[in-house]
């Protein structure tokens, strides 16, 4: 059985994330979400506030800002997103791997 060369199957599993996240997201439920449900059927929805963080978020509302179309908006947030949560990924896996290979290196050193 052939393996499969990580960066190949890295570009096809991003290629299938971001196709995925910009084909449906667009589709996503605009039903509210269990909490904000109750919050409208008790009344209090208008109370609540939105924490700072969602006051300045780059994507609010999850539909990319500036774009006309409510659905390409949803998909483009999803392309950012998708593309966003890989290179943090890719990233921390940079940084764990990188810091790793010294003490592989002292190890076999020492052993010679």
């Amino acid at each position: 059985m052939s393996r499969i060369p990580t960066r190949l199957f890295v570009i096809v599993a991003v290629s299938v994330a971001v196709g995925l996240a910009m084909a449906v997201s667009p589709f996503a439920s605009s039903s509210p979400d269990g909490l904000n449900k109750v919050a409208e059927d008790k009344g209090f929805i208008d109370a609540g506030k939105l924490h700072s963080l969602q006051q300045d978020s780059p994507i609010p509302g999850y539909a990319f800002p500036g774009i006309e179309n409510e659905r390409v908006a949803k998909g483009v947030a999803g392309l950012v997103g998708t593309l966003g949560v890989f290179a943090v990924a890719y990233g921390a896996a940079y940084l764990l791997r990188r810091r790793g290979a010294p003490s592989a290196r002292s190890a076999t050193t020492a052993s010679s």
